[in-house]
């Protein structure tokens, strides 16, 4: 790793490690731009940025964002990516999950502040809660449980917004907020948790495919070559609120699970386990803002996006 040329754009990506974060970093290094990832490892891996590591541009600190952050160079931008996303890591481990969308949003907004760089907050369709109104449009304030087995995650988030926009007020940082829908794509842990892998590695193992609830509950999915070039839209734009990300076609669980039956070709069953609490029913953004001021809308298929993520599982 060489020495950063100060004349070039410089972007601390938090979380860099991570499944989007890494795209992220990869994306933003073909840009152009000095890249230091930092993470601390508990869900990302260095595997993630293995491919990254020989990249004079690249730099990667291990730190936890939740502490006093130290960077010696000149930041343009600052995004703060850091969280467990999974339900089945944010129910192991709340209170890091509280403190990264707390403690580390309110570290990396000062940092921002102090280099005089742009922020760029990843929030999550999770502030929705279990919607009363579908799709959900960024003006939707939420249904959320603040001390359900969720919480941790939901109310992090939304913590981690009203922090941004205090600082985007009182301070003026320019700051940006992504709430990020359902995204999949190589990089997502197998353990996950989540509907994309658990349905893949079940179909590739024959082993039966597990439906929580009746199937009927929707999620949308975004390939995450999409959502990583929305996210660069509006990194550069001059909005300073909230936009959804995510692709607004809607999928049941149900269908999904056939969806990945046909193009494994698996001999997997379906099978239907009791709904987790507060599971939300419906899941779909509204991206009429993002079409309008980011000229952004998701290209990728459901089924082309899900080859390829199926290749990658395969392969490692």
């Amino acid at each position: 790793m060489g020495v950063f040329d100060i004349k070039m754009k410089t972007v601390l990506v938090t979380g860099g490690a991570g499944f989007i974060g890494s795209h992220l970093c990869g994306f933003l290094l073909d840009k152009g731009y000095q890249i230091i990832a930092m993470d601390n490892l508990i869900t990302g891996g260095i595997k993630n940025i293995e491919h990254l590591r020989s990249n004079n541009n690249l730099k990667f600190i291990n730190h936890d964002v939740s502490k006093h952050i130290v960077v010696n160079e000149g930041l343009d931008f600052v995004m703060h990516f850091a969280s467990p996303a999974s339900p089945v890591d944010y129910q192991k481990i709340p209170i890091q999950t509280l403190k990264v969308g707390s403690l580390g949003t309110h570290n990396t907004l000062g940092l921002a502040l102090a280099k005089k760089a742009k922020y760029v907050l990843a929030s999550t369709s999770e502030v929705y809660g279990d919607p009363l109104v579908n799709p959900q449009p960024e003006s939707y304030w939420g249904n959320v449980n603040p001390i359900g087995v969720r919480g941790c995650y939901d109310e992090s988030k939304r913590f981690a917004e009203a922090l941004t926009m205090a600082y985007h007020r009182i301070h003026n940082v320019d700051t940006k907020i992504v709430r990020i829908f359902n995204t999949y794509g190589p990089r997502m842990r197998k353990e996950d948790g989540r509907v994309v892998p658990n349905f893949i590695n079940q179909a590739l193992k024959n082993k039966p495919i597990t439906i929580y609830g009746d199937g009927k509950q929707t999620r949308s999915f975004c390939y995450v070559s999409d959502l990583v070039e929305g996210i660069y839209k509006l990194m550069l734009s001059d909005l300073n609120e909230t936009v959804n990300l995510g692709n607004p076609e809607e999928h049941s669980i149900f269908e999904f699970a056939e969806i990945i039956k046909g193009i494994t070709k698996t001999k997997s069953k379906i099978v239907f386990k009791p709904l987790p609490v507060d599971d939300p029913h419906v899941r779909c953004p509204d991206i009429a803002k993002a079409k309008k001021l980011l000229k952004w809308k998701p290209k990728v298929e459901l089924k082309e996006g899900i080859i390829k993520t199926i290749e990658w599982f395969k392969g490692n």
